[in-house]
């Protein structure tokens, strides 16, 4: 009986579907998956031949036949196909119980989502085995997953870093009062040190090791030691042999501070559209960092001399949005409150007329 009844028991899923990562939280068992948003294809035949960490260490080293995509673009549906059935992978690894089980799941999208990029991901989401799928602004989730409790009046600021996005929120009284989003992210660091490289040092690498740059070398404030080198291999531009090159930190530096200064000159246009009591409660909190960009060394630093309010990186800022989204489930209420209609995103949807 009670194996019966395991069958028809209900998960509530928090899925975080973002460009680099996908990550979900199960209700009660906290986070389950995090795994990279990749599929490795077969070229021949366009079957999936592997999803997520294990596509992600083909990528490179990918046999003759076999390519590695990303399906999410910019934090959304690039390709559909590929992004359901990478979806359903993720999903059914994360489930309980049987085949059988119904799910519900809340999930997180961009503030300036599109009727059309909003209708591809619940439509990926449904046809993955979802019962019933709320939508959630990820700012909104990222600063309830931050600490931000929905009861506090005064108002708070998030900055969530992804990939290849950064949402700005202002949340008061667990709403949104104003947020922003920039299709633009810390992969932008990965891809200048890459053009550096081959343009400047005559040396192309992959992403694996500009990942690795960024991550452990890279600074987004000035470093103590400019002089410090760390050595960079890959193939040779002109002759096309291995070869491998040395890059000072000072070198790398004012590559990942012209990144970091866009994201802090978009927080500083936006601190200028907030009301005088929201300004207020800005200026004595400060700003929030979540996402995996919060991670970049030293840019809680940079941003705080460049915008003059305090800045602080949340507890494990990469799981911030997916902690807020399995959140919801606790208050039911507030979870019908927050999450996005369809009729709400094609109001705020761009007009298109048909001549």
């Amino acid at each position: 009986m009670l194996k019966n009844l395991k069958n028809f028991v209900t998960d509530s899923m928090a899925i975080d579907m973002g460009t680099a990562n996908t990550i979900i939280a199960v209700k009660g068992r906290g986070v389950v998956l995090d795994e990279p948003s990749l599929v490795a294809v077969n070229e021949m035949t366009d079957e999936i031949v592997a999803y997520g960490r294990e596509a992600a260490d083909m990528s490179g080293r990918e046999g003759r036949d076999l390519t590695v995509v990303a399906p999410l673009i910019g934090g959304v549906v690039g390709d559909f196909e590929r992004t359901k059935r990478m979806l359903s992978h993720f999903v059914k690894t994360a489930k309980t119980g049987g085949k059988n089980v119904a799910l519900q799941a809340v999930m997180s999208i961009v503030s300036d989502v599109t009727h059309v990029e909003q209708r591809a991901l619940t439509n990926a989401a449904d046809d993955a085995g979802i019962g019933k799928i709320f939508l959630m602004e990820e700012g909104l989730a990222a600063a309830f997953g931050a600490g931000v409790l929905p009861s506090d009046k005064r108002a708070a600021a998030v900055v969530d870093i992804g990939a290849a996005t950064t949402n700005i929120a202002f949340v008061a009284k667990g709403s949104i009062i104003f947020s922003t989003s920039d299709r633009h992210g810390s992969n932008a660091i990965n891809e200048s040190l890459a053009t550096h490289l081959r343009r400047h040092r005559g040396i192309q690498v992959g992403e694996e090791t500009t990942e690795l740059l960024k991550t452990k070398f890279a600074s987004a404030y000035l470093p103590d030691d400019i002089s410090k080198t760390v050595e960079v291999r890959g193939r040779d531009v002109q002759t096309r042999s291995p070869a491998a090159v040395e890059i000072t930190s000072g070198e790398v530096y004012p590559i990942v501070e012209g990144i970091v200064r866009r994201i802090a000159e978009r927080i500083k246009d936006s601190l200028t559209e907030l009301r005088p009591e929201v300004a207020a409660d800005i200026y004595d909190r400060g700003v929030i960092l979540t996402g995996g960009g919060a991670l970049l060394d030293g840019i809680d630093k940079y941003l705080r001399s460049y915008i003059n309010l305090p800045v602080t990186i949340a507890d494990e800022p990469r799981y911030a949005t997916v902690n807020g989204l399995v959140k919801m489930f606790e208050d039911h209420e507030l979870l019908d409150r927050v999450s996005l209609s369809e009729l709400r995103v094609l109001q705020n949807a761009e007009p298109h007329f048909e001549v």
